[in-house]
């Protein structure tokens, strides 16, 4: 069974950076597509970003799209989240998610099977 461990979650003030990681084991992680979600206090959890199983496709929510970059790394199996021009607004727990089934470019939530434990990050106005 795969397991996925995030970090790289922090305080930051606005406008600065962070860098999520997402470890996976247990899996043939190059085969899955992933992506990242997030859930802010009293809302429920969100969409952020998707990546393919190559990397090749990638997909963003309006919200973050020019200032978010999900990229991986297949050897390292090891997925990321760029975050650069934070916002308070961006304030939530980071979850990484591994897809259902290979080879699919679906991005809905229910597309995700397995999740990782999340990370919190907060801005700071």
């Amino acid at each position: 069974q795969v397991q996925l461990a995030e970090s790289g979650g922090g305080l930051v003030q606005a406008g600065g950076s962070l860098r999520l990681s997402c470890a996976a084991s247990g899996h043939t992680f190059n085969s899955y597509s992933m992506g990242w979600f997030r859930q802010a206090p009293g809302k429920e959890r969100e969409f952020v970003a998707f990546i393919s199983w190559s990397g090749s496709t990638t997909y963003y929510a309006d919200s973050v799209k020019g200032r978010f970059t999900i990229s991986r790394d297949n050897a390292k199996k090891t997925v990321y989240l760029q975050m650069n021009s934070l916002k308070p607004e961006d304030t939530a727990v980071y979850y990484c998610a591994v897809h259902r089934s290979a080879y699919k470019l679906d991005k809905a939530e229910g597309d995700f099977g397995s999740w990782g434990q999340g990370t919190q990050v907060t801005v700071s106005s």
